[in-house]
């Protein structure tokens, strides 16, 4: 069975032989693998990482850490490249309330202006949600109304949270957390989360799973949390591997 990484940052610095990562992320089953961008200067590095291999694409968006840097003509860039047939999705963009609060007008600023271009250009949004889960909610159903596919990229709600994200039509994608022993939170999103809703991450280099967390995270281990979600649901993983599969690749058209 093969898997597909919805979420992994190949591009960054970590990564300096990625003829080796994407060969051992084969060999572990994973055929594709998207790469998001987070500001402006990343966009040609992804571009030209899809553009090269295989089974590799990329989204192009500004992460909310980036909002006071954020430039009218970004966006004109961003839209640009959107014409690229490996350009697959807008993000990561979203609200970030986790690390600084002095901003936030500005970061939803930033994200609007994402959720506007998906909505235009009818490309699917990668969502970075962290501690911001209201605002991030009203922002997305007070602008789009089911026209794009909407992944709430490494969700880190409630299990109640999650479930009002799917009435809504919104992907939860999961990652590495799901295989820590005291993450109960996500491992009940995991056991009861509509399985036709479900996407597999990494978000490479960060976040790699039991039994190399803590280490550099890359693509070949989201099988790790694959296997934690057949175990957690009591199927096989097979199962698992076929319904993300086919979900990623419905989401991504790829």
């Amino acid at each position: 069975m093969t898997l597909i990484d919805t979420h992994s940052h190949i591009d960054m610095p970590e990564f300096e032989d990625l003829d080796k990562v994407i060969a051992n992320a084969q060999s572990f089953g994973v055929e594709k693998i998207i790469i998001p961008s987070v500001d402006v200067n990343s966009f040609a590095k992804v571009i030209e990482i899809a553009d090269k291999y295989e089974g590799i694409y990329c989204a192009l968006g500004i992460h909310p850490s980036e909002a006071q840097n954020a430039k009218e003509e970004d966006f004109v860039k961003l839209a640009e490249h959107c014409s690229n047939k490996n350009v697959v999705a807008i993000g990561e963009c979203g609200l970030d309330y986790y690390w600084d609060k002095t901003f936030i007008t500005e970061q939803k600023a930033v994200f609007l202006k994402q959720i506007i271009l998906a909505k235009t250009l009818k490309k699917t949004l990668i969502v970075h949600d962290r501690e911001a889960h209201k605002d991030c909610f009203d922002m997305l159903t007070q602008n789009l109304s089911g026209e794009i596919p909407i992944v709430m990229h490494c969700f880190s709600g409630s299990l109640e949270f999650a479930q009002e994200c799917i009435k809504k039509g919104f992907y939860i994608a999961l990652g590495g957390v799901v295989t820590f022993k005291n993450a109960k939170k996500v491992h009940e999103i995991a056991k009861h989360i509509p399985l036709d809703k479900l996407l597999l991450e990494t978000d490479a280099p960060y976040l790699a799973p039991e039994p190399y967390r803590g280490k550099t995270n890359e693509p070949a281990y989201v099988k790790y949390v694959a296997e934690k979600i057949a175990e957690i649901r009591g199927i096989s993983f097979d199962e698992i591997a076929r319904i993300t599969t086919d979900n990623a690749k419905e989401v991504f058209g790829i």
